[in-house]
């Protein structure tokens, strides 16, 4: 757009639209004239028609708005919670994040505030911690084509609500292709049941994917020792199947394991970004127990998977999840409980086996069960499946047959945990 008060007067544009007005001169005379095209022109000619006495081309620069001082204030507030849990030792957080505090203006004080202007703010208040250069991520671009084609998944231990002074650990599954999150929950402690748990609940909801990828803890893969003294990754063997890989090989889903901590890469950012925000909204609620920090887990993940567009993708990762699901281009298959077994509570267990003695007994921990109907000498299968924090359900297989059920109480088989 041409600056026209820099060359002409308000008088002599004034003068010039008056002769257009009277049929004394052409327009393109005038956009030639002035510099200035089609459209300028006729919004310029409205407003000479709407109040001739008043028009000018005079340019007056507004100033910006300027924050209300409540707002400033709060922006400010926000900035010295940050502080204080960045000073703290025990806190693992290193920087402000300034898009964090924008986002609480608008949600808790329902108040506006650009992130440039936070920024802004933190400079002139000293509370600006310029951040260092990441170093690049291995395995940062989207390599799978269809949601379900990789499931990674993986737990972090952190003290997450600092007034809570105890760690818990976070469980997560995150879907490669569209960076969503189907599963995140605290627990107390990290078990082979957690992890059980968790991958029922995907396959619960969505159905069995292609793979899943975990590191090599050994809840999900055993590592003999011999291997651990040497460090070849590359003379693992999995001579033992673990708990939750028994579950995997039931739902025929293919393990996948990461030889490094850098080839997590795509979970670990999640990670990050999770317990970043996390840690200052526990702060913020004064979180003290496990099931108020899993609230604001369940907010912020709503929030990630909903509205956080994703760098690498462009889309948020439930759109993209869903968009996919729409192109059919999806690897999730529908759960079925494979034969002999029954139901659910047969796959998403512990499993053991025992051996009948001479008294149609067989014996689990502190606890001597008879069995009906079956001879001395033959090997039981049994599902244990937790129904609660208390209470078990064993189920007794034998020859592709189930031959009874029992629920007990954890304490009668003397377990701390659901680990036989």
């Amino acid at each position: 757009m041409a600056q026209i008060h820099k060359i002409f007067s308000t008088e002599q544009v004034k003068d010039l639209f008056k002769r257009y007005m009277d049929k004394q001169i052409e327009r393109a005379y005038i956009q030639e004239l002035l510099g200035i095209k089609r459209s300028q022109f006729f919004s310029l000619l409205k407003e000479y028609r709407n109040n001739t006495d008043k028009f000018s081309i005079s340019y007056n620069r507004q100033s910006p708005k300027r924050l209300s001082s409540e707002v400033g204030e709060n922006i400010i507030k926000e900035l010295q919670i940050d502080k204080e849990a960045i000073e703290n030792k025990n806190i693992p957080l290193k920087y402000y994040n300034y898009s964090y505090i924008k986002d609480r203006l608008t949600k808790v004080y329902n108040q506006a505030a650009s992130l440039p202007t936070v920024i802004k703010y933190a400079k002139e208040h000293d509370y600006y911690i310029p951040r260092k250069e990441h170093k690049k991520v291995h395995d940062r671009e989207v390599l799978t084509n269809y949601i379900g084609e990789l499931i990674q998944h993986d737990a972090s231990y952190h003290l997450w609500a600092p007034a809570a002074k105890q760690k818990w650990c976070l469980i997560t599954s995150l879907d490669d292709h569209s960076r969503y999150i189907p599963y995140g929950k605290f627990e107390e402690h990290e078990s082979s049941w957690a992890h059980i748990q968790a991958l029922q609940s995907v396959v619960i909801k969505h159905g069995c994917p292609y793979s899943y990828y975990v590191d090599c803890h050994s809840i999900f893969r055993y590592v003999r020792s011999r291997d651990q003294i040497h460090h070849k990754f590359e003379k693992f063997t999995d001579d033992v199947d673990p708990q939750w890989k028994q579950v995997l090989v039931d739902c025929r889903i293919k393990p996948i394991y990461a030889l490094s901590p850098q080839a997590k890469g795509k979970i670990e950012r999640p990670y990050q970004w999770l317990q970043d925000r996390i840690i200052r909204s526990c702060i913020r609620e004064n979180v003290t127990t496990i099931t108020h920090g899993q609230r604001v887990l369940n907010a912020e993940l709503d929030r990630y998977n909903h509205k956080q567009v994703h760098s690498t993708t462009g889309e948020t990762p439930y759109i993209r999840f869903q968009n996919a699901k729409e192109r059919n281009k999806s690897l999730f298959r529908q759960f079925t409980i494979p034969l002999p077994y029954l139901t659910y509570k047969d796959i998403f267990a512990f499993r053991t086996t025992r051996f009948v003695d001479q008294y149609c007994k067989i014996t689990i921990k502190n606890l001597s069960i008879r069995l009906k109907d079956v001879e001395p000498r033959q090997v039981v299968d049994i599902r244990v499946y937790p129904l609660d924090n208390s209470l078990i359900e064993l189920r007794f297989w034998l020859k592709g047959k189930l031959i009874d059920t029992l629920r007990i109480k954890k304490q009668e088989l003397g377990l701390s945990s659901f680990q036989l």
